[in-house]
């Protein structure tokens, strides 16, 4: 599998605000009830499948905040991102936790190997097209009865099953959940519970948030 054609500027562009974005985003999950609640379910299932001995992988990890927030939960999380700066300041801000440079599309990982993944905002610069080959490889790499939480923003109605937008960083894209839903089940992964959160008015965007939970038959 080849690595997506807008990898390497997504990556360049992350490396370049890394150290920016550690700081904005670092205690963003503080203020986010909704979405702790959502990551503690996701946990619960994972630990209650194998007694908690399975890996989880956090998919797009930036500078790793979430990824202890997950060891935190009683996980054996590790995290993954294309960007060499943000892996960097996630080992020195976690170091007793994994981290490693890689592709969502092309991770280096054995087949069934994970018990848990998460997928946090890390598919948003990723076309459309190019989606469905890392939903595979995340399927690929899920253990049976394994679960996936992924997050992303939505569509502004059901007619729509994708829309770009104008992210600080990249071009991003926006996802019908019904349709990301129905992706998912293609490639055997079924939906088991799904969270919208709506925007706050002080919200630069007015988007709402899906946080979609999914297992492996």
């Amino acid at each position: 599998m080849t690595e997506l054609h807008t990898l390497a500027a997504t990556r360049d562009a992350y490396d370049a605000i890394a150290t920016v974005y550690q700081q904005q985003f670092q205690d963003s999950l503080r203020d986010r009830p909704l979405e702790r609640a959502m990551l503690g379910a996701f946990a619960e299932l994972v630990r209650s499948a194998d007694d908690g001995r399975g890996e989880v992988a956090d998919l797009g990890c930036g500078p790793g905040y979430v990824t202890a927030h997950l060891h935190g939960l009683g996980l054996k999380a590790f995290g993954v991102d294309a960007s060499p700066a943000m892996v960097a300041l996630a080992h020195a801000t976690h170091p007793e936790l994994r981290f490693e440079v890689g592709s969502m599309a092309e991770l280096d990982i054995e087949d069934g190997a994970l018990r848990g993944v998460l997928s946090r905002w890390s598919v948003i610069h990723t076309p459309p097209q190019d989606v469905p080959a890392i939903v595979a490889e995340i399927a690929r790499v899920l253990a049976p009865g394994g679960h996936l939480l992924i997050d992303f923003p939505a569509t502004d109605g059901p007619h729509l099953e994708t829309q770009s937008y104008d992210h600080v960083v990249a071009t991003a894209y926006r996802w019908n959940p019904d349709r990301l839903a129905a992706l998912l089940r293609e490639h055997g992964l079924t939906e088991v519970g799904r969270m919208t959160i709506e925007p706050l008015p002080t919200d630069r965007r007015q988007f709402q948030e899906v946080e979609l939970l999914a297992r492996k038959a």
